[in-house]
């Protein structure tokens, strides 16, 4: 990498899951928008072949009309080839395939146990956690290996248990993980400011928040607008909605209802504890017992969707469909930014910017409550060359329980999936909040089901 005229240029970066069909596609148009920064991108896929589509559809987006920034997209033959020299590593993979995910989300119904994602905590995350793990140390391995100095950008769920697998094999990396769920807290709450001030046009990133909680299961203990404290106006707002739920605009025109809510499950969160539930319903519910996700009737009512498996492999096939399209030349290429803030944040530590931002990292000290070496998320400064985390303060004591029950849990899953140890894989899947109307005989009979349905993705040592 070299700086030419204040921008960055020759910018080296690894993709791993470079067969994406929804992460990367966006990755590379919000670089190909961006003038400040150009280089290349080496897609490394265990698909050859998805990632061969991809660097035709990123050398497109590149060439574009539209394109501001020029990068060369290549394909990798080895974790190796790809994280040589690299400035950047994003991961972005799918832990195994739908097959094995249709027992992680489907078989815990037999048992009464309804998940509405099914990759982050549940039982369904459990196993996808066993799964994730050893392919993360591998990864780790191969950027200690190949790459030590680069940073490392993971999208892939269950986030914390792969931050802190890559952390756990080579402490000296540079990792952290982003996720978008803040964001459209932010920009419910940019919605709550026109329905009850009229502030029209209010951005998410004029909403200033205090984040604090692990993955998909944070919190604003603190949030505003321009000097405005804005808890008073969304205790009116989550009352005012709480029965009906409320709407984005562009929700009711989505072609995809199964991540669409209706945030009456963040209203009933705020109702109870008193702070601001900040990720999506479909995950927040997850983290509770099972008051919101009993069966599919409750799901209903609260206002969200259970996502199946199957319409997840609906949704696969359009996206391959696209995938040639976008190949041929069939369907016009588009440019659109993302919406996410992955490629922002490298920018920041490549010194072209300083910016704030959620991210998942190991606490040092962020959430002064939660314990040491846990993986967090809070905000953080991101500069040129560091991410200095901002101080989160503690969560007050009616929501800690709940925070920390999953953050011991985290840390158990990755000391059973590293340890191959059955015994506290059984405690820790037990002891999730949906397995609580599970009987143990009945947890037990569970898990081995599922360590089976998924062994093809486990090392040696897992004997059910």
């Amino acid at each position: 990498m070299r700086y030419e005229n204040g921008n960055a240029a020759d910018v080296s970066v690894a993709y791993i899951g470079g067969g994406s069909r929804g992460w990367a596609w966006g990755f590379m148009m919000d670089l190909a928008m961006d003038e400040s920064v150009a280089g290349a991108v080496r897609l490394y896929d265990i698909d050859h072949a998805a990632a061969g589509r991809n660097a035709v559809i990123g050398n497109k987006i590149s060439a574009h009309k539209d394109a501001v920034s020029r990068w060369k997209y290549s394909v990798a033959d080895s974790l190796a080839e790809a994280l040589e020299g690299a400035d950047v590593v994003v991961i972005s993979i799918l832990p195994g395939t739908f097959r094995e995910m249709r027992s992680d989300v489907h078989a815990p119904e037999a048992y009464g146990v309804w998940q509405s994602v099914g990759d982050t905590v549940g039982p369904g995350g459990f196993v996808r956690a066993l799964r994730a793990v050893p392919m993360f140390v591998e990864i780790a391995e191969a950027i200690r290996d190949y790459a030590p100095e680069a940073w490392v950008v993971n999208y892939t769920n269950p986030m914390s248990v792969c931050i802190a697998a890559l952390y756990e094999t080579f402490p000296g990396i540079r990792a952290f993980g982003c996720c978008h769920e803040v964001f459209g807290t932010q920009k419910l709450l940019a919605a709550m400011l026109a329905d009850t001030l009229g502030a029209e046009g209010v951005t998410r990133q004029e909403i200033a928040v205090n984040v604090l909680g692990v993955n998909h299961f944070t919190w604003f203990d603190k949030a505003s607008y321009r000097g405005i404290d804005l808890f008073p106006l969304y205790a009116g707002f989550a009352g005012r909605y709480f029965e009906s739920g409320f709407a984005f605009a562009e929700d009711e025109v989505s072609f995809n209802k199964n991540f669409v809510c209706s945030h009456r499950v963040k209203f009933d969160l705020f109702r109870r504890y008193g702070l601001i539930a900040a990720a999506g319903d479909r995950h927040l519910a997850e983290f509770m017992p099972p008051w919101y996700l009993r069966d599919p009737e409750t799901v209903e009512s609260w206002g969200f969707a259970l996502t199946s498996v199957d319409w997840r492999e609906r949704d696969l096939a359009r996206r391959l469909r696209r995938s040639d399209a976008l190949v041929s030349g069939e369907e016009e290429l588009r440019i659109t930014p993302s919406g996410e803030e992955g490629h922002l944040l490298i920018k920041a530590l490549l010194g072209l910017g300083d910016l704030i931002s959620n991210v998942n990292l190991p606490n040092s000290g962020q959430i002064e409550n939660l314990p040491r070496g846990a993986v967090v998320e809070t905000n953080a400064l991101f500069r040129r060359g560091a991410i200095l985390p901002v101080a989160a303060g503690s969560l007050p004591g009616n929501v800690l329980p709940l925070v920390a029950r999953h953050a011991h849990n985290q840390r158990n899953t990755l000391d059973a999936a590293l340890r191959r140890d059955y015994r506290l894989a059984l405690s820790t899947f037990q002891n999730d909040p949906l397995m609580s109307s599970v009987p143990p005989g009945g947890a037990d009979a569970l898990l081995r089901s599922m360590i089976r349905a998924t062994l093809e993705y486990l090392p040696d040592g897992w004997d059910v």
